[in-house]
């Protein structure tokens, strides 16, 4: 059996770019291919070396693949193909549609365990690496309050919904999270916040022309559940500085439990990220947990899984005798 562990990219948006440059980074890892469903010689991958191959080269199972790593859209994409391709191989998806994760999980869980795959899901930062702070917060911390704030980041759902406003050519809307709310948390508060104290939104917008500025601002501020909810500010740029002051994709956030351990004892958890790109950062918590997922099937422990039932250690590329050693 090979020591290295063999990955397939299956899609080659922003995120699968990512995967590919987080595999390079990781000596244990190889890139088997990336599998698309655009036409192969379209695709441009990172490295030179990279081969591209059609959808339909997974149809039969190849022996060369340890792990899929899924980067399609939660929309349609995985609802599909995570239950498609678990049934030939072990996977790791990023699924982030909260309400739906048990309706997604119980889909995989049934074609893994027919085929004796590992399946991890919903893995990222929120579903992932959120999702086990809250928990570890409750768990630790009995009474008290946990709050989840998003950003500084770049909204792909609110930036479409922002382009879609007649008179926008274009544009992009930031979460930012309230400040005085996290301030006061940090305190050792336990507020009731409403949605608008939790994050504002700051968009930023190339008026279309002949458009009206102040018609296009009242469209925005006031369209219901994506702007109307919380204190929206509209910036009007032109298209340079769109260009050059707005490409990268930052996001970030903060997962807080606030409580007591005893009268009067506050205690405050809290866990942040501050990212210069989601999806490379996402990229390389579904390389992490693909390594857990292919150590997890040769192990024999099938089925679907999430952040929850992975062990801490089987992420590191370390052995449990050396994690031990240094880590502790």
């Amino acid at each position: 059996m090979s020591t290295q562990i063999r990955i397939g990219i299956v899609g080659y948006g922003n995120l699968g770019r990512g995967v590919e440059t987080a595999i390079a980074l990781n000596p244990d890892m190889e890139l088997v291919g990336v599998f698309t469903r655009r036409a192969p010689a379209s695709v441009e991958p990172v490295g030179a070396a990279t081969q591209v191959f059609p959808m339909s080269a997974l149809d039969t199972d190849r022996d060369d693949i340890d792990v899929l790593i899924l980067c399609g859209g939660s929309r349609s994409d995985l609802p599909e193909q995570s239950p498609a391709q678990a049934a030939r191989y072990s996977i790791v998806d990023s699924y982030d549609n909260h309400a739906r994760i048990p309706d997604h999980f119980a889909a995989v869980d049934a074609a893994a365990r027919a085929a004796g795959t590992t399946a991890v899901i919903s893995t990222g930062w929120d579903p992932g690496l959120f999702s086990l702070n809250r928990v570890f917060g409750e768990a630790i911390l009995a009474e008290g309050s946990t709050y989840t704030f998003w950003g500084r980041g770049l909204s792909q759902g609110h930036s479409d919904a922002l382009r879609r406003v007649p008179g926008v050519a274009a544009g992009v809307q930031y979460t930012l999270p309230s400040e005085p709310s996290i301030e006061r948390i940090r305190a050792g508060a336990t507020p009731e916040l409403s949605t608008r104290e939790r994050h504002t939104r700051e968009c930023y917008v190339v008026l279309a022309e002949g458009a009206d500025a102040e018609t296009v601002r009242a469209d925005i501020v006031n369209m219901p559940d994506y702007f109307e909810p919380f204190d929206t500010t509209v910036h009007f740029i032109s298209e340079h500085e769109l260009a050059s002051d707005h490409r990268g994709m930052p996001h970030g956030g903060f997962v807080i439990r606030s409580g007591t351990t005893s009268d009067g004892t506050a205690q405050v958890i809290e866990y942040s990220l501050a990212l210069d790109s989601n999806p490379e950062f996402t990229a390389s918590v579904l390389v992490a947990y693909a390594r857990a997922a292919a150590r997890m099937n040769r192990a024999g422990d099938v089925g679907a899984k999430t952040v929850y039932d992975v062990a801490p250690g089987l992420l590191s590329p370390l052995s449990a005798e050396e994690l031990r050693a240094g880590y502790l």
